[in-house]
């Protein structure tokens, strides 16, 4: 029905950081505002605009139910603060009915049995990313330039981070349809595949065969020399 990936973030403002926690939350975020105006339901349900790190489950309205989706995690492993989860929570703040837990998402205290939404938050926003920032350019500054290189090269630093991710989340409310590839198509395609044979071909390979192995068994039974 829907898909969306990471890498059409780019066209909503975030060019970098395209596979940790708070991009997987903005893709999830895409496909629940793309699936539900696909179906018209974007206006009746916004989904969790701000974005707080709390649980969130959409509530049904007078008119019509939610959209129900179900996760796939595949072969991910489901532990704690998992991107997948990151994906999950943005897809719930878009508006999706979704049946889930918060025990997976980041912040969720086990030995408290609660989830920490500041914490949460703090994922959400890219604040984890900002931390290891700050904490890298002062211990390893060589390494800091090599790691963070498409930051700077952008000039996104730690301080900027939340609003990065505040403008991505606005943008993609705003316009989350899928947009049509600009790449030209093809000239030639390639084949992995033998290629059909017409029925006067396929005659015409198997008369090929007959004739092969008739002139063979012919030679051979003319004292010719016969390999095994």
């Amino acid at each position: 029905m829907a898909a969306a990936y990471s890498h059409e973030l780019p066209r909503y403002g975030l060019e970098v950081g395209l596979t940790n926690y708070a991009a997987a939350y903005c893709t999830g975020l895409l496909l629940a505002r793309r699936v539900l105006k696909n179906r018209d339901l974007d206006e009746e349900y916004e989904g969790n605009v701000e974005a707080t790190g709390e649980d969130f489950s959409v509530e049904p309205s007078d008119e019509r139910r939610p959209f129900r989706a179900l996760l796939d995690v595949g072969l991910i492993r489901t532990t704690t603060g998992n991107r997948v989860f990151g994906a999950l929570k943005g897809a719930l703040d878009g508006g999706l009915d979704i049946p889930h837990s918060d025990k997976r998402f980041a912040g969720f205290k086990k030995d408290e049995k609660s989830l920490d939404a500041e914490i949460h938050r703090k994922y959400i926003f890219g604040g984890h990313v900002a931390d290891y920032m700050r904490s890298l350019a002062d211990e390893e500054p060589e390494k800091f330039q090599t790691h963070f290189s498409e930051y700077i090269k952008r000039g996104i630093s730690a301080d900027d981070m939340e609003a990065v991710y505040k403008k991505v989340h606005a943008a993609i409310r705003a316009d989350p349809t899928m947009a049509k590839s600009t790449k030209a198509p093809p000239k030639t395609h390639k084949r992995y595949n033998p290629k059909k044979l017409t029925y006067e071909q396929r005659k015409a390979s198997l008369v090929e065969r007959l004739n092969a192995l008739n002139n063979s068994a012919g030679y051979r039974s003319h004292g010719g020399c016969e390999f095994t």
